[in-house]
Order: C-alpha cells, then sequence, then structure tokens
C-alpha cells in the first residue's frame, strides 16, 4: 500500500520514538540518549539506545536497530502497513485508503487466512470438546479440575480429537489450501507420511493477544504422554516469548497488580474464583518480552508460582526480569499447598486474598531463599551468609532502595544494621567495578577474528567520517571541497553519503531516521544504525581536533584516488590523480583552530 512520504513522515513526527518504545522497554535518561535492556537479545547491562534527536533506537549489544516504524515491526511482527496503522491511530491521523502492491496484499492476506484459520480451529476444537462423543474423556478431566462450564466457555477450551487428521480435514473442507496450511503450526504438511494435526488427544487452550485474537494453541496431553504440555509453533502472529496467557482478560481487570502463576490452569482456576487480574507464560520460562507487556498496565506484579523447588527458582529468575523492566516484584506463600488452585480449593478465595495481601517482597524473597541455604547455628555459615546477603544488598542501586532494604534485612535476620551496612558499603564498590570491568573484557584472538579486525580498519575511516558529519555538520563546507559522496568505496557508505550530502547541499538538517527507512535489508539497516548511533570522542585542544579530521580525511580521498588508479587505462587520468594524491597528502584542515 503506497502512501506519500509526507504522509509517512508525518505519522512519524506525530510518534516520538522515546514516547512509543517506552512502553515496551524500560529506559533511563543518560546524556542527550535513553538506554535500557535490549528487547531483542538477552543481556544484564542496558545497551539498548534511543535517541530523541535522531528519531532512532540502536543496540549496541546486538547491533539491531531503526525507526519507530522498525521497531514495532520488529517486535510486534508487523507489516511496515501495520505499524504505519498502528501509529497513525496513536496520532489521531486517518490514512486514506489506497491501493495495496502485490507484495503487500500477499502479506495482508497470509496474516488475514492465518488468523481465521487460529479462529476456525479454536471452534473446531471448543465443538469437540463440547459435543463429540470422544470429548467425553477431556470433559471428565476438566470436571474433575474443577473447572466450570462457564470458564470452559469463557476461555473457549477445547479437545483435539484421537484422530491425527481431524483439524486439516475440517480446515481442507473450510476451503484452506495445503500451501496456506503449511507455515500455520495448525498442520504438518508431508507428502510422503501424508498430512496430520500437530495436536491430537489434548485439551487446547487457545491463546489469545490483548484484542481477543487467537493467535496460537496451547495442548494438555490426556494419559501419560509426553510432553505434558505443547505449544503452537511460532509464527507470523505468534511469539510466546511476548504474549501471556489470560491477558486478554487481566488487562481489563481494575486491580492494581498482576498475578503471575505458571500455567494455563492456575489461570483458569483463579478466574474463577475471581481472580481476573491473573496470567502465565505460555510453557517457557518468563521473558523480558512479557515484562514489558505487563507494564504496559500494571506497576506491580505478583508471582503465584509452584511452592516447590521449580518455582521457587522460577520465582528467583522472574525478580530481576521484573526489576529490570521497572517493575516492583511480590511472592505469593502458597505453603503447605502446592499451587494457586490447591489453596483455593482448600481454604477458599478468602485465604487466597490474605495470602496476596501479604505477598512478599520480591528482595526479601530472595534474601530468604539464601537464607535457608546456610546453617544458622554455625557460626561460619552464618557469616557467609552474611556476606552473601550484603553481597545482593550492594547490588541495589539507588541509595534509598538499597538503605531501606539493608534496615529490613538487619532486623529480620537480627544481624546489627551498622554491620551489615558497612559490608554493603565494601561490597558495593567491588560490585560497581566488576561491571564497569565487563566491558574490556576481550575475546580469544583467531583468524577470523584476525582478518575481520583487518577489514574493520579498512572501512573505518569513512564511517568515522560520516558519523562526525553526522554530529557536526558545520564541518561539511570545508570538507565538501575535498570529499565527494563517491569517494565512499563501500556501497552502503556511499548511498548514506549521498542522502547525507543532498539534504545538506539543500541547507538541511541531516535526518538519521529519514535516511534510515530507505533501506530494507536488516543488515543494512544495522550498519547504518551503527553509522548514526556511534559517539566520537574529540580532544580539548582545537589542534588536535583539526589534525584528527585531517587525517580522516586524507585517507578516504586517498583510498578513493588509489581505487580509480587501478581501474583506469589512461596516462593522462594517472597522472592528474598522482598529482591529487600529492595533494592530498598535504591536506591540512582548519576548522576548529582558525
Amino acid at each position: 500500500m503506497r502512501y506519500s512520504e509526507e504522509l509517512i513522515e508525518e505519522v512519524r513526527e506525530r510518534n516520538d520514538i522515546v514516547d512509543v518504545i517506552s512502553g515496551y522497554v524500560s529506559l533511563k535518561k543518560k546524556g542527550t540518549s535513553y538506554f535500557g535492556l535490549c528487547p531483542f537479545h538477552n543481556e544484564k547491562s542496558p545497551s539498548f539506545s534511543v535517541s530523541r534527536e535522531k528519531q532512532m533506537y540502536y543496540c549496541f549489544g546486538c547491533g539491531q536497530g531503526g525507526d519507530v516504524f522498525g521497531f514495532l515491526m520488529e517486535y510486534n511482527r508487523l507489516s511496515f502497513l501495520e505499524a504505519l496503522q498502528d501509529l497513525a491511530g496513536r496520532a489521531g491521523i486517518e490514512l486514506p485508503e489506497q491501493d495495496q502492491t502485490p507484495q503487500e496484499k500477499q502479506e495482508a492476506d497470509a496474516r488475514l487466512v492465518l488468523k481465521e484459520m487460529n479462529k476456525a480451529a479454536a471452534v473446531y476444537y471448543h465443538w469437540n470438546l463440547l459435543h463429540s462423543k470422544r470429548g467425553e474423556k477431556a470433559r471428565a478431566y476438566l470436571e474433575n479440575r474443577g473447572i466450570s462450564l462457564e470458564m470452559i466457555k469463557h476461555f473457549g477450551l477445547g479437545y483435539a480429537d484421537l484422530y491425527r487428521d481431524g483439524l486439516y480435514q475440517y480446515l481442507r473442507g473450510k476451503g484452506y489450501t495445503d500451501l496456506q496450511l503449511k507455515d500455520s503450526s495448525l498442520v504438518t504438511i508431508d507428502t510422503i507420511k501424508g498430512s496430520y494435526d500437530r495436536f491430537f488427544n489434548r485439551v487446547m487452550f487457545p491463546i489469545m493477544d490483548v484484542n481477543q485474537r487467537v493467535v496460537g494453541f496451547g495442548g494438555r496431553v490426556m494419559g501419560d504422554g509426553e510432553p505434558k504440555y505443547l505449544n503452537s509453533r511460532e509464527t507470523i502472529l505468534f511469539d510466546k516469548g511476548r504474549n501471556l496467557y489470560g491477558l486478554n482478560y487481566a488487562r481489563r481487570s481494575r486491580e492494581k497488580s498482576i498475578i503471575l502463576c505458571e500455567g494455563y490452569m492456575d489461570v483458569i482456576s483463579l478466574h474463577q474464583a475471581g481472580f481476573t487480574n491473573a496470567v502465565a507464560p505460555l510453557g517457557t520460562a518468563f521473558t523480558t518480552g512479557q515484562a514489558m507487556l505487563l507494564k504496559r498496565y500494571v506497576q506491580e506484579v505478583v508471582l503465584a508460582f509452584d511452592s516447590d523447588g521449580a518455582g521457587i527458582k522460577a520465582a528467583l529468575r522472574a525478580l530481576p526480569i521484573l526489576r529490570e523492566a521497572g517493575l516492583r516484584g511480590k511472592v505469593l506463600s502458597l505453603k503447605p499447598y502446592k499451587d494457586p488452585d490447591e489453596m483455593i480449593k482448600a481454604e477458599g478465595k478468602e485465604a487466597f486474598q490474605k495470602s496476596l495481601d501479604h505477598a512478599q517482597a520480591g528482595r526479601m524473597f530472595e534474601l530468604d531463599v539464601l537464607h535457608d541455604q546456610y546453617n544458622q547455628n554455625d557460626p561460619d555459615s552464618r557469616t557467609e551468609f552474611v556476606r552473601e546477603m550484603a553481597k545482593k544488598l550492594a547490588e541495589i542501586e539507588e541509595e534509598v532502595e538499597r538503605t531501606a532494604y539493608v534496615s529490613a534485612a538487619a532486623n529480620h535476620f537480627m544481624v546489627k544494621e551498622k554491620d551489615l551496612q558497612n559490608l554493603v558499603n565494601r561490597y558495593g564498590l567491588g560490585y560497581q567495578f566488576e561491571k564497569a570491568n565487563q566491558r574490556y573484557k576481550r575475546e580469544p584472538e583467531t583468524a577470523e577474528r584476525t582478518e575481520a579486525r583487518k577489514t574493520e580498519q579498512q572501512s573505518q575511516p569513512p564511517r568515522l567520517l560520516l558519523t562526525w558529519l553526522i554530529e557536526h555538520p558545520e564541518i561539511y563546507p570545508v570538507i565538501r571541497k575535498t570529499i565527494q559522496p563517491d569517494d565512499f568505496l563501500q556501497p552502503l557508505h556511499h548511498s548514506v553519503a549521498l542522502m547525507m550530502f543532498d539534504q545538506l547541499d539543500r541547507g538541511e538538517p541531516i535526518f538519521p531516521a529519514g535516511i534510515l527507512v530507505k533501506f530494507t535489508d536488516a543488515e543494512e539497516k544495522k550498519e547504518v544504525a551503527a553509522l548514526f548511533s556511534t559517539r566520537l570522542k574529540y580532544e580539548p585542544d582545537p589542534e588536535q581536533n583539526d589534525k584528527a579530521l585531517s587525517d580522516i580525511v586524507r585517507k578516504v580521498k586517498l583510498a578513493s584516488i588509489e581505487d580509480e588508479m587501478t581501474h583506469t587505462n589512461d596516462i593522462t587520468r594517472w597522472q592528474e590523480l598522482i598529482a591529487q594524491k600529492n595533494k592530498i597528502q598535504r591536506l591540512d584542515l582548519h576548522i576548529y583552530n582558525k
């Protein structure tokens, strides 16, 4: 669908990238940029930067970068058209009706077909559960678990038949082709073994996005088969690391917190008991993407994981993720019961509410778990516990929060507050040093790394010159006398230079997001985003800056001249190039030290 560049720019201008990304990533301002944990790869130290001035994002860890459209496309798995529609809706801009290009129509049709297939599959499974003879076993299972018919209908629960091709035949009967079914994650198309359903003999849990659209399924096997729970494979609609079961209902709850459980049945049981703010991950460990999804709706998350060892480990993994996302994490005590469903059945929803009201602060839960790992009756063991506790407290960056937890921990574990504070202060220095030292660790040298470094060195001058121009466009009138876009030999650098020089020749400021959007290849986008996100270190001495800039310009121009010399057989031109080379070698710019 072709919209004018003017309209696309209007949508971009009306959607500040910092405001948009803040809805997905917890950002903190550092200098002129904002930093947070990258949503596209796992990291412990924030390397994901967002620039309001440049209207772009870039991760210094994985190299992912782009503009506001690119972020929504990557994070929410949207097409450009869908990202444009989303951002236009946020800004209150009505998009005119337009014709789609063949590729855009194909992409839009594929997404629409998959949505319709998922909906049809949900209807099929639901009917099997409620009305088929073979669904009796699944109905009995849900009845034994105390799930009411109302909840079965509310969550659209279903049953995948014993027959391996029941859904396949049903969808074929609806007119869907094998080609359309191939990437649906609902069936497997095999020309040799035959086509068969992904799910069979399982209670089915439709997974919906926040807009009530079925994007995938989870299935619990009937009997002793493996795996016990099976989820849909990821598709153009479904990313299990960025969805949560039950969030389509929980987001409407008026509660100030969300209860995070372990699985589908926990969520359904809690909703049935009136706790409609319960959600669960989708068969995987809790992720940063899921934490940021929750942050759109609440500031506090209460963990209601199973009380066994696996549940405790899951809580210990989830709490730091919640903190990094800017959420308060608490932990619900379910003992002596295994899970929320068991507690509610044994003592009623009032007891669960009481436990909810007294949920323990996440950091204190972590310290309690640590406490139980040491023999508190042995002086050496207890001393070691206090040291380890001080190390954990030293990791709290905010002084007010750290002081509050030192006081609470000293009182809770019967340690002198002054002694604990001294230990925390001592370990705090070591923690900050270790954190900073991570940046300087080097990987072992290999032949590949050596070759990559040589290539990097060759491309460094043109990259530095482009970055210098981006940061200080006032140097352009001076270097323009020497450097042309054709002097940038690498195709990517040449393309960027053409657009930058054109903007500057017209007296316009360089607009990084506008240049970035011209590149569609993912790797090219990363490289261009890196150009616009690099920060150069300048010398306080103007003369030194002039020398550095002169050196970069010389290297770029000399490489360009030498490249032309290797490709020309014209003696006259060769002599001109030698003369240019001699002149460039004496180049001495005076911009900063006039």
